[in-house]
């Protein structure tokens, strides 16, 4: 199962709305939508027809039930109501942003449909195989999902009905086989409580990822599919294809990104010719046909059933003729249960919840952890019935929990499973090894007086440009004698100019400035600006002997060799380095050192320790993340005898913009953040469209428009998938507006088009024809013996790589992802949906005169928050202190199990005031009111208020740090008896701080008494509920009646408006 899982939302307020309405259930489908809504849109998203249903399947504690929907009963299933009796399951939510269904999608590779196409009885097993996964994905769902009750849901309720509608497709929206379901996960379930009410959507998500594992050891392991795949001569490949179709693949994909293209440009053809209007689903599904038809050779006009896969089969012999043969049986080749490694396989699901968890530190939870286990036994070569590998995932991922390490020891309640509380203990110990490397080279220098870098700044820079104060600052550091210096800088503040300027200072003193980068394209730039040696990072760690590999686990495998030793890669021995031959004093700058992962890091240490040469590290940790894990800069900055914060942005023409983009940056709240996308929606820098594919359309248009302008426009999308779509899209825009020709063809990455004038990107480094990873160019010629690159940037700067080369690395890249763009500057910049954080601020940060943000939303105030959330990032978690405080925060905001009773205490009378102060109330739900919600959003704020103090005190100990720096330096000007510097601006904004933490730490007092009676009133409420539903149904009915009686003895209705006596009063 390699699907996601979506949210649809109530109100039209969500991406891909139109989208949805378009389409019906009639084997046509973009399985790849985005965030979609509205009950409407659902409901004919999943039409079939007049008199046609579709499956709900109802799971409970006995096991699975099904039965049809028809078109009204669905309706109201997907509003929150019982589909027979029309009754509303739990509170009736309105609001436009709330959840209708959970959309998870059963994705098969696609070698899969292309045999079930050509093999009739493969489709039945591969439908049976579905099936299989269903029922096991809708289980899981409710054996692990719970509802939340309680003040804010603190108490995690489980689930004892759950219901799912299953939506079957074959084909994608271009017409390729594509077999694949839709398992609508409706968010109303009954606790075990007896009450509706919303699934935590939360828990959900992050189960996904076991969700997905299940789907891998499904399709890998399944014996009954192996067994039919191998009647028919198929086997399956290392990455789960079937080995002797995976060579059709990939033209198929290729077909289908041309079929999207072909749609996008006749789409815009139709909206030019019909301005104002919106295509209907009639209008899109000739599109479709259209675009799936043109370029073939027959040109099929309307498609039945019968003559679409006729048409298919014909195009899979076109690409193969031998593919329709047939093959003799195989046998089944498996991995017995007994001779699997179970050891290697705990390793091999340690690494694999570690590699998905560099976005959160490194943490991971229970269930990436089972997940790990499962795809690990997935690709094991084991085929057994699922049943019998339920012991064998157990025992793996519990040996994969001992080798992790739990950054909350002191919880001793159960955690649970999507909180990531869990460490892979090689990350652990990679923390810790490079805090210690650090200290060791933390000895504090001095740094280099100013009126000498004043002096060299004017004999360096050309005439006119001077340095700013903080770019003054740093060259004082970088060309001191710290032997640990961080340079932190904005996109924007000139750091190649004071790199210029402290390279003259070093050689002044006899010390040489090496540069050095994560990227081999980075460097290179930097070096050429600076005038200065530069490397990858790795290059210069390759030669002091450094060598990297991955191990059976996949884990990354890092030794270093000694002098004399042979090199097991190459059989040479190793005899030092010789291109990066480091002196003690010399000054490595790491440039872009934002992106250096932990383990690089360290072996960067190990050099330094051995050569006695001294570090700068310069960039944004803001900016680009690593591949690997992250933090080394910041731990670097903790450790650092000179820190320099660039402040002054020297990019943008608008100096408006060069502000806003340092708010952009690190918004101190999301208060702030909110202002910051009101601006930015004032400046007319956001676009707001209502679906994702009138997205792609805006940054094509856009594109056009900057080839006729002559500009240069970078578009930054949130997948390569994207960039890719937008790509081809552009580059067929290009093609019939004459701009390119389809004279001369290269083939490019999995088979790309391109097209001499086409802007490329090359995807790995490439010493013989001297090219970079992620390095940008324009394809200038195509010929049998290579084909020539030009830069964007540079007329004169030419390369030629081989056909080789083209087809394995290189593909379009009109548009890209942050990693792609980190480092450019254009003209403008259009940055897409979906991106997050880093993304945003590196694409709105890429023009000089223009940055644009496209947000899918419905109104403009919608899209501002959206946005602003996007700009919201979690702290970075640097040490395992770091990691367990974020944890504890997610943990505190995770539903816990209840607190249990001693199996032998008799429960309290209803009239017992003391045990149950609430045992008098007759309606609970009329008493509660909204006290859930109010608690939940009045938990929102104060989380929200908490983050904000915690920001505002660290940026107060950030303007203090500089405020003494600034004294410091005063002194030191005074006694030489020159101009100090100041900054009259500082102890402003310290004071201003400083009141607002006053005032917001007076707030959180009176938010956090006011918080405390709300969550006092319902877990009273939920006591009392669970008392109730715990008593015997003739002690429950007895109750009942006492109640009323009781409450007509007192002279009052049998409601809730009295407050209960004694100790309960006052809730």
């Amino acid at each position: 199962m390699r699907g996601g899982l979506q949210r649809w939302k109530r109100g039209i307020a969500s991406a891909g709305v139109q989208q949805a309405v378009n389409y019906a259930f009639e084997g046509e489908c973009d399985s790849h939508l985005h965030a979609t809504s509205g009950a409407e849109a659902l409901r004919r998203y999943s039409e079939a027809g007049d008199g046609a249903t579709v499956t709900r399947y109802t799971a409970t504690s006995s096991g699975l039930a099904s039965d049809e929907l028809d078109e009204g009963r669905l309706a109201r299933w997907l509003d929150g109501s019982d589909p027979d009796s029309g009754e509303r399951r739990g509170r009736e939510l309105n609001r436009p942003d709330a959840d209708l269904v959970l959309d998870g999608t059963i994705n098969a590779p696609k070698s899969f449909s292309v045999a079930s196409l050509l093999h009739p009885e493969l489709a039945t097993e591969f439908e049976a195989l579905q099936d299989r996964l269903r029922d096991r994905v809708v289980t899981t769902w409710q054996r692990e999902l719970n509802a939340r009750r309680g003040a804010a849901g603190s108490i995690r309720e489980q689930i004892a009905q759950l219901e799912v509608v299953e939506l079957q497709h074959r084909r994608s929206r271009a017409l390729d086989p594509h077999i694949h379901r839709h398992l609508w996960l409706n968010a109303r379930v009954r606790g075990e409580d007896g009450r509706w009410s919303n699934v935590d959507s939360r828990v959900a998500m992050k189960l996904h990822t076991l969700v997905n594992a299940e789907g891998e050891v499904a399709m890998r392991t399944d014996p009954v599919w192996i067994a039919a795949l191998a009647r028919h001569g198929y086997t399956l490949s290392a990455d789960g294809e079937i080995e002797q179709l995976e060579h059709i693949v990939r033209p198929l994909s290729r077909r289908s990104n041309q079929i999207e293209a072909n749609r996008a440009a006749r789409l815009a053809e139709w909206r030019q010719s019909h301005p104002g209007q919106e295509a209907s689903p009639d209008v899109l599904t000739a599109i479709d046909r259209w675009a799936w038809a043109y370029g073939r050779p027959n040109k099929p006009g309307q498609v039945d059933e019968l003559s679409w896969e006729q048409l298919t089969r014909d195009e899979l012999r076109g690409i193969d003729p031998a593919i329709t043969d047939r093959r003799d049986a195989m046998a089944v080749r498996a991995v017995a249960i007994a001779d699997l490694d179970r050891d290697l396989l705990a390793a091999q699901a340690t690494v694999e919840a570690d590699a998905r968890a560099t976005a959160t530190g490194g943490r991971f939870g229970l269930f990436d952890l089972r997940a790990g286990a499962l795809r690990a036994i997935a690709a094991s070569g084991v085929v057994a019935a699922r049943e019998l590998l339920a012991e064998v995932a157990d025992d793996v991922a519990a040996r994969a929990h001992q080798l992790s390490v739990n950054v909350l020891p002191d919880e001793r309640a159960e955690i649970p499973g999507h909180v990531k509380h869990l460490m892979a203990a090689a990350t652990a110990a990679l923390k810790v090894d490079l805090g210690a490397a650090f200290d060791r080279l933390s000895a504090s220098g001095e740094r280099l007086d100013v009126d000498e870098v004043d002096v060299l700044a004017a004999a360096v820079l050309d005439e006119g440009r001077r340095l700013d104060a903080s770019q003054t600052e740093a060259v004082c550091a970088i060309a001191g004698s710290n032997r640990l210096v961080a340079v932190t800088g904005p996109a924007g503040t000139g750091k190649t100019t004071l790199l210029k300027v402290a390279k003259a200072a070093l050689e002044g003193q006899g010390r040489r400035m090496v540069i050095v980068a994560p990227t081999k394209k980075a460097a290179s730039v930097a070096g050429r600006e600076v005038g200065a040696q530069a490397s990858s990072l790795h290059s210069l760690l390759l030669d002091h002997g450094w060598r990297w590999s991955v191990d059976d686990a996949g884990a990354q495998a890092w030794r270093r060799l000694n002098v004399g030793e042979v090199d097991e890669r190459t059989g040479a021995i190793y005899e030092g380095p010789r291109r990066y031959v480091l002196d003690r004093g010399d000054r490595v700058v790491v440039d872009e050192a934002g992106m250096v992962d932990l383990y690089t890091a360290l072996a960067l240490s190990d050099v330094l320790e051995r050569t006695g040469a001294d570090v700068a590290m310069v960039g944004d940790h803001l900016q680009a993340s690593p591949v690997g894990h992250s933090g080394a800069m910041a731990m670097l900055r903790m450790r650092a005898g000179a820190c320099v914060e660039l402040s002054a942005v020297h990019r943008f023409r608008d100096p408006e913009y060069a502000a806003l983009s340092l708010r952009l940056r690190e918004p101190g709240s999301a208060e702030e953040a909110l202002l910051v996308a009101q601006e930015i929606d004032r400046k007319g820098l956001l676009k707001v469209v209502s679906t994702e594919e009138q997205a792609r359309e805006h940054m094509v248009d856009a594109y056009m428009a900057s080839v006729a302008s002559g500009q240069r426009l970078a578009l930054v999308t949130s997948t390569n998938a994207e960039a890719r779509h937008i790509s081809e899209t552009i580059q067929e825009r290009l093609v019939k507006t004459g701009v390119l020709s389809e004279t001369t063809v290269a083939v490019g990455q999995d088979e790309q088009r391109l097209l001499v004038g086409d802007i490329v990107q090359t995807r790995r480094n490439n010493a013989a024809a001297d090219v970079e990873n992620r390095a940008l160019w324009r394809i200038a010629a195509v010929s049998d013996e290579g084909i020539q690159l030009v830069s964007l940037t540079d007329s004169t700067d030419r390369r030629e790589v081989t056909p080789e080369y083209l087809a394995a690395h290189v593909h379009l890249a009109y548009a890209s992802t942050v990693h792609g763009i980190q480092g450019e500057t254009t003209d403008a910049a259009i940055v897409g949906p979906g991106v997050d954080a880093a993304g945003l601020y590196v694409g709105m940060t890429r023009g000089r005169i223009r940055n644009e943000a496209v947000v899918v939303a419905d109104r403009v105030d919608t899209a501002t928050r959206l946005l602003s959330e996007s700009m919201m990032r979690g702290g970075q978690e640097v040490t395992l202190d770091d990691a367990g405080a974020a944890a504890g925060r997610e943990l505190g905001r995770a539903a816990r199990a209840p607190q249990s009773t001693a199996a032998d205490e008799r429960p309290a009378t209803w009239d017992d005031r003391h045990r149950r102060p609430l045992g008098a109330i007759i309606d609970l739900d009329r008493y509660l009111g909204d006290a859930p919600a109010l608690a939940g959003a009045m938990r929102e704020d104060l989380e929200s208020l908490n983050d904000r103090i915690h920001r505002d005190h660290a940026a107060l100990r950030a303007v203090k740090v500089r405020l003494a720096t600034i004294e410091a330096r005063g002194h030191a000007a005074a006694v030489a008896g020159s101009e100090p510097v100041t900054d009259s601006a500082l102890p402003i904004v310290a004071e201003r701080l400083e009141a607002r933490i006053t005032a917001s730490g007076e707030r959180r007092g009176d938010m956090v008494k006011e918080y405390a009676v709300l969550v006092r009133r319902v877990d009273r409420v939920e006591d009392e509920r669970r008392v109730r539903s715990s008593l015997p149904r003739e002690v429950s009915e007895a109750e009942r009646r006492a109640r009323l009686t009781h409450a007509q003895a007192q002279g009052r209705p049998p409601g809730p408006a009295a407050a209960p006596e004694g100790p309960g009063r006052g809730l």
